[in-house]
């Protein structure tokens, strides 16, 4: 683990409203809304008995919602009503629509609830986007 070395930039925090398809490094604090497991598979026959687990968690801010989905270790911080800020996170795009996500470079850390009310009437993860291909003349 690198220890903050003097000089480093602060993280400049994202709000939900802010993101953006194809954007990273985003760090937010947000309240876990929801979640719901999709996926929970293990290979019971491996040498290390490893689980696959998914979950799709409704995650927002003061600006809006968007749907978190958290991996493995991951599933058990994102309870809901809990506070956590995801560092390093990513937007990935699911059928069109956004989705956030924190791969190994980034981190999931549970900390002190968060006053604000998450606002349940701008969920992003239902805003469809078309992809749409620049062609360069």
């Amino acid at each position: 683990m690198a220890e903050a070395k003097p000089g480093m930039r602060k993280p400049v925090f994202t709000k939900v409203d802010q993101l953006r398809p194809g954007t990273s490094g985003h760090t937010l604090t947000v309240k876990v809304v929801s979640s719901k497991m999709v996926l929970q598979k293990g290979r019971p026959d491996g040498p290390q008995v490893r689980q696959m687990r998914i979950a799709e968690c409704l995650v927002g801010d003061e600006t809006g919602m968007i749907v978190f989905t958290a991996r493995n270790d991951q599933v058990d911080l994102m309870k809901p009503d809990t506070t956590v800020i995801l560092r390093n996170a990513k937007i990935d795009m699911f059928k069109g629509s956004m989705r956030l996500a924190v791969d190994k470079w980034g981190r999931v850390e549970v900390t002190e609830p968060a006053s604000f009310t998450v606002k349940e009437d701008n969920n992003l993860s239902l805003v469809e986007y078309e992809l749409v291909n620049v062609v360069e003349e």
